[in-house]
């Protein structure tokens, strides 16, 4: 195997989706799942009047698709005010279910609910139905029989990019509460119930770092099969500053058994210094971290690819599905930096995924790695303007279409926030 880079960008003609109004941005979010429908026709977006606004709890974003066999007109369905810039309202189809079924986050004004006033809509985008889940969704398994929730006004205290803002906040919320953690809604009935607590969590495998801290989830993922769950379970004593995050990968079953922990990143935190200065850290730093556990997703049933350290080493790494199981790196020399990774739906070959901004550029590579040879080809450099933030940057949160053929990308580098279709047939 040779690992190498090759510039393939001619073979990999881009074209922006919709006609690039600046008054009307749009995009979808996280790289997890695919905007495209079975059909390969409609593309699932977010549109909003705005490329960079800080979010407050009544901004709408507008729920739609792009019909790609129509000058890629945008139909609207509905609107959210649940929603952030990095993972949108967790739109997407509800690929196990009949028909045209979607589903996202909203604001449901219940202030009965678990999660007061948040649930998910299912919106059947053929007949117009709807239905009103009690508690917001975080992934909804590839069969789209259950779904896994967190608190996202949790995580707008705890790591504000991936949560949903509330009036009042900041909140005064409980370390980690036996109560809370990752709770499990049944699609079907709404049934909802807990499956292992944040209590739990600090209980598992405990480290004396975890004692004063505040404890919470992301990045859960749910393999092929909807049989087995992976997740990070991260923990601070300083919310402000993201490089003071500690970060474990564990994996479970979907009714909370089984818990594995596959890596920890437990380490020295100077920065909890009196003196450190929370401002000098640059807005990627967190990201380009040695000790970054950071994007896992599921290669098969059994694999997990991640950016993570293990044994004294920051690489992308395949892990199997075990404690003290197999661990090997991906691309070593090639893959030096935290991306958003995923394999092709159709060959586990290609491994598609993205850089964060270099820090004198601001370019962002988009590129696949070819698991048999070695070779990175890059797709494609896209500028973002360093006047975002944290908060409401655009990363490229590459997404494959279904058949393999092409990828989609969000991204800013005309000055719009849009959504964006790159076609690799000639690479792959």
């Amino acid at each position: 195997m040779t690992n190498e880079i090759l510039d393939k960008s001619a073979l990999a003609p881009c074209r922006r989706v919709g006609p690039g109004d600046a008054r009307q941005h749009h995009f979808f979010g996280y790289y997890n799942k695919s905007a495209w429908d079975r059909s390969g026709r409609y593309m699932l977006a977010q549109q909003v009047p705005w490329m960079d606004a800080e979010l407050v709890p009544d901004a709408t974003a507008r729920i739609g698709y792009f019909d790609l066999h129509d000058n890629d007109r945008f139909h609207a369905v509905d609107d959210t005010t649940a929603w952030n810039w990095q993972m949108g309202s967790q739109l997407q189809w509800l690929d196990g279910a009949p028909g045209r079924q979607l589903i996202f986050n909203s604001r449901t004004g219940d202030a009965d609910a678990f999660y007061p006033g948040f649930g998910a809509t299912i919106l059947d985008v053929d007949t117009g139905a709807k239905r009103v889940l009690p508690m917001p969704v975080y992934v909804v398994a590839p069969n789209s029989r259950y779904a896994l929730s967190v608190d996202y006004r949790r995580l707008y205290v705890t790591h504000q990019t991936i949560g949903y803002s509330e009036a009042g906040a900041p909140f005064d919320l409980p370390l980690a509460p036996a109560e809370d953690g990752i709770h499990a809604t049944d699609l079907g009935t709404g049934a909802t119930r807990l499956l292992v607590s944040y209590h739990d969590l600090r209980q598992f495998h405990p480290r004396a770092s975890m004692d004063k801290a505040i404890h919470w989830v992301s990045h859960i993922e749910i393999n092929p099969s909807s049989s087995r769950v992976l997740f990070l379970h991260r923990w601070t004593e300083r919310v402000e500053d993201e490089t003071c995050f500690l970060h474990r990968l564990i994996t479970m079953n979907p009714d909370g058994s089984d818990l594995r922990l596959l890596e920890c990143s437990d380490h020295p935190l100077p920065q909890l210094a009196d003196d450190f200065d929370p401002a000098a850290v640059g807005t990627f730093d967190y990201e380009k971290s040695e000790y970054q556990i950071s994007h896992p997703l599921w290669q098969d049933d059994a694999h997990i690819i991640v950016w993570s350290p293990h044994a004294g080493k920051i690489h992308y790494h395949l892990y199997h599905d075990s404690e003290g199981g197999e661990v090997r790196v991906v691309g070593e020399g090639v893959l030096v930096e935290n991306g958003h990774m995923t394999f092709s739906p159709v060959n586990k070959r290609w491994l598609l995924s993205d850089t964060y901004p270099d820090a004198r550029t601001h370019e962002r590579v988009l590129f696949l790695f070819d698991m048999e040879t070695g070779r990175r080809h890059d797709l494609g450099s896209f500028y973002a303007t360093p006047d975002l933030g944290k908060e409401n940057r655009c990363d490229l949160h590459p997404r494959w279409r279904r058949d393999g053929q092409q990828v989609c990308i969000d991204s800013v580098h005309e000055s719009q926030r849009q959504m964006y279709i790159v076609d690799v047939s000639g690479i792959v």
